[in-house]
């Protein structure tokens, strides 16, 4: 064979073709395989092939041992077939890495739709039958694998959780490379190839991931190879990193840290060799670098090797359709011909195309990849379709947890006094580390400290295998073996928990939430993810992802109206109610019990929002226990009800909004003695929806008995005040539920002008009961003057002295 012998790590020549096509060109030279290993190898990945194109077209005649008829069609063609042939044929390839080294390795798939590519090889490893007996390894159990793929009943085109050995569903904009690193924090043994879809490379959670490099301690962590799978085209365009220089492409992976080996052609023969020299360079550095780490005791940031994949995008398909380019193109990236059921010309273009790969010559008579071909791939867990961190639930180990009650503060008397909402909790998380030191970590975007977390950091540091300077040891916060992992990406960090936790593992992340949003689509995806795989039998329940949302809209007076967005709270409760919580703890205690639980729970996504700064403690700690628990219940210290129909229902939900209904109350019942109030509180929002729609909904019974039938309630809420209205729509007192909350309104503001703004002050509120309560409507005439008048000076105050009067700063419940 022909190839270009380089130096490893290096480019090939800056004039070397673009084009895929052609012998093997590779940074690695060498023959590695004897010509029977190469023809076995090419057989079990045409078998690959032949189940790629199976899947896309066929519901019968798995086998083509009859004349392929129109009836045995799908009449729905769905499906991608562009990056499939190049997945499945690194796929072959590690399964002979696997055996030749014993190793311990998974595969992300990340171009999207390019699940034909992997479920292929996991059905011939027999992974997919053990879990699916019906998709048998036979021709009846092949049909049945056939006719599943994009067909209703059956599986997407995506490596979903249905898919085993996967635990990424690729085309998730860009977070395969994080999820990778996710996945070998803590798992020293474990090898993760994360195949990166040149359409995804693109994206700019992508272009962050591939700094995770610098986070890998090689002493304690596992090892990455990420294969940047160039095969030329998105959907109907050329993707950037396919048509910039060979110099330019290595010259970029070098810059983020790695040694980009280049395996570029099309040639099958030369092309088995060319990956399996570069497979076996690349795993033996990984193997000598982990080595002298871990015998030195000595971890630093390796130059890791990664694999720039070119090879054309459709390859072994139709060089052309109908005259028009077809392999090597955009066109290869769905379903090739979409209408062989009415075009009998294109019917005969299939049989011919899959009868290319000699079935014939990979399955026996029963339908079955024949043993030499068996013999290829790996055996029980040894699989990437069965490996166990792929259903992280099966080797899953508890958390080991303090008792969160000894971390609560004392607390009196309600509202007397104030204290940090997170410092405890950072306390708590620290103990939470410092018992669980290989299967906890705490993931911040470098604001644990400026969200009083920083207590964490005396049992760990932040993870940093990068350059150090002398003064980074006055902040004494840097470890090359740090659990704290700290990076300005949060989709990096996203990316990393995530998986993180789909391997088996626990964690925490603090994020400002202004900056959550960034991870929308990333939490979206993982909650359709939990979602599913719950339906799974076969798939263990995983830890849950813990959120916590500080810094929040009503503190944001310094850093002003771009960072007071409370919506990520609307994006969650569109998720299945089976998978989602939300948690508005006011004070410590109650954000420690929400803590305890939110760790220990599995198979959910656990929203907590609770700001950093100085707020009222109203709860002493068996009283946040029990308040917790119920999720939503009656302040009898804040309320005068006690006996009677209440005249009007104020609710707190979140800190500051809590605060002002407070002030509210006080208000209100100094000016009407007489006048009935009580006052709710709550902490599991999602209570305000009916039993019948969340596990966690209060029955029309209970809510009814909490909210009244026919009472003004007046909600002061956290967040947009129309989510209260989605959750509580059916309610029976809906009509008279008035919500207030966050509006849009807001700059440089002190904390009351911002809640003035958007109307959840005090003054707002105590008008508002006003205007509801019917025998307040001419009584409290005088009352209401009174208190728009204390609103203005107020917010005149504000803006004289740039602070909040004194009344308002030091207020405390009096009653």
């Amino acid at each position: 064979m022909v190839m270009t012998p380089t130096t490893p790590g290096q480019a090939l020549p800056n004039n070397q073709s673009l084009s895929p096509y052609g012998p093997a060109r590779a940074t690695i030279t060498g023959n590695p395989l004897t010509p029977e290993e190469v023809k076995l190898m090419d057989a079990y990945w045409r078998a690959c092939c032949y189940l790629i194109v199976g899947m896309i077209y066929l519901k019968d005649n798995p086998l083509l041992r009859e004349p392929l008829h129109i009836d045995q069609i799908k009449k729905r063609l769905l499906g991608h077939w562009g990056s499939s042939p190049g997945q499945s044929f690194i796929w072959t390839h590690l399964n002979r890495v696997i055996k030749k080294y014993d190793l311990d390795m998974i595969y992300l798939s990340g171009p999207g739709h390019g699940a034909p590519g992997v479920i292929a090889p996991v059905y011939l490893d027999g992974s997919y039958s053990e879990v699916y007996p019906e998709k048998s390894e036979d021709a009846r159990g092949l049909k049945a694998f056939f006719k599943q793929f994009s067909f209703p009943g059956g599986i997407g085109s995506h490596c979903t959780p249905e898919t085993p050995g996967s635990i990424h569903e690729g085309g998730e904009l860009g977070y395969s490379v994080s999820h990778a690193y996710g996945t070998v924090f803590d798992n020293p043994n474990l090898i993760s190839v994360v195949v990166v879809g040149d359409g995804e490379s693109e994206t700019g959670p992508l272009a962050t991931s591939w700094h995770s490099n610098k986070f890998l301690n090689p002493i304690t962590d596992g090892a990455v190879l990420p294969i940047l799978h160039l095969n030329g085209y998105k959907i109907n365009n050329p993707t950037i990193l396919s048509r910039i220089s060979h110099a330019d492409l290595a010259a970029l992976f070098q810059g983020y840290g790695y040694e980009p080996l280049f395996v570029e052609g099309s040639d099958p023969e030369t092309m088995h060799q060319a990956l399996a020299a570069t497979l076996d360079y690349a795993i033996e550095k990984i193997k000598t670098y982990q080595a002298e780490a871990r015998s030195t005791g000595v971890a630093k940031l390796y130059r890791y090797p990664m694999i720039i994949f070119r090879t054309p995008k459709g390859w072994t398909g139709p060089a052309e359709i109908d005259g028009k380019k077809f392999e090597g193109f955009w066109r290869s990236h769905q379903v090739p011909m979409a209408d062989v059921v009415k075009n009998p010309a294109h019917l005969q273009l299939l049989e011919d195309w899959m009868k290319s790969y000699k079935p014939e010559e990979l399955f026996d008579e029963n339908g079955t990849l024949i043993p030499e071909l068996k013999a290829l791939a790996p055996k029980g867990e040894k699989r990437m379709g069965s490996n166990p961190h792929t259903n992280g639930g099966r080797i899953c180990k508890d958390l080991r947890m303090p008792d969160f009650r000894e971390y609560g503060i004392p607390v009196e008397k309600p509202g007397t006094f104030e204290a940090p909402n997170t410092q405890p909790l950072g306390v708590f998380l620290r103990d939470v580390m410092a018992r669980n030191m290989t299967n906890f970590r705490v993931f911040g975007p470098d604001e644990n400290t400026s969200n009083k977390l920083n207590d964490i950091y005396a049992v760990s540091k932040k993870t940093w295998l990068a350059e150090y300077l002398p003064e980074d040891a006055d902040g004494g916060e840097l470890a090359t073996n740090g659990r704290v992992m700290e990076m300005l990406s949060e989709h990096t960090l996203e990316g990393w928990l995530e998986a993180y936790l789909l391997t088996g593992r626990h964690g925490f992340f603090a994020t400002y939430e202004s900056f959550v949003h960034v991870i929308d689509s990333m939490f979206n995806q993982h909650a359709k993810w939990i979602q599913k795989a719950a339906e799974l039998p076969w798939r263990a329940p995983v830890p849950s992802l813990n959120l916590l949302i500080t810094s929040t809209v009503w503190r944001q007076d310094h850093n002003g109206f771009t960072h007071q967005d409370p919506g990520f709270l609307d994006i969650v409760t569109n998720k299945d109610p089976e998978v989602v919580r939300i948690y508005m703890p006011p004070d410590v205690n109650s954000l420690l019990s929400c803590a305890d639980h939110c760790l220990q729970s599995k198979n959910y996504v656990n929203v907590i929002v609770c700001d950093k700064q100085m707020h009222l403690q109203y709860m002493d700690m068996d009283a946040a226990i029990v308040h917790c628990t119920k999720g939503i219940g009656i302040w009898d210290w804040a309320s005068n009800d006690q006996g009677y129909e209440p005249d009007v229902v104020l609710v707190g939900c979140g800190d500051i909004p809590t605060q002002e209904a407070l002030a509210a109350n006080v208000m209100l019942r100094e000016a009407f003695p007489d006048l009935k109030i009580r006052f709710l509180n709550v902490v599991d929002l999602l209570k305000l929806q009916p039993d019948t729609e969340h596990p966690h909904g209060l029955s029309d019974r209970d809510f009814d008995s909490l909210f009244t039938l026919d009472k003004p309630i007046i909600f002061n809420f956290h967040g947009y005040p129309w989510l209260i209205h989605k959750l509580a729509y059916r309610r029976h007192n809906h009509v008279n539920l008035h919500v207030r909350g966050y509006k849009e309104k807001g700059n440089i503001n002190t904390p009351l002008e911002l809640a003035i703004e958007n109307e959840v002050d005090r003054f707002s509120i105590a008008i508002d009961v006003i205007n509801r309560v019917p025998k307040l409507t001419v009584a409290g005439a005088h009352a209401k003057e009174k208190f728009r008048n204390q609103q203005i000076a107020a917010a005149n105050y504000a803006f004289e002295h740039g602070i909040d009067p004194p009344e308002i700063v030091n207020w405390r419940w009096p009653l």
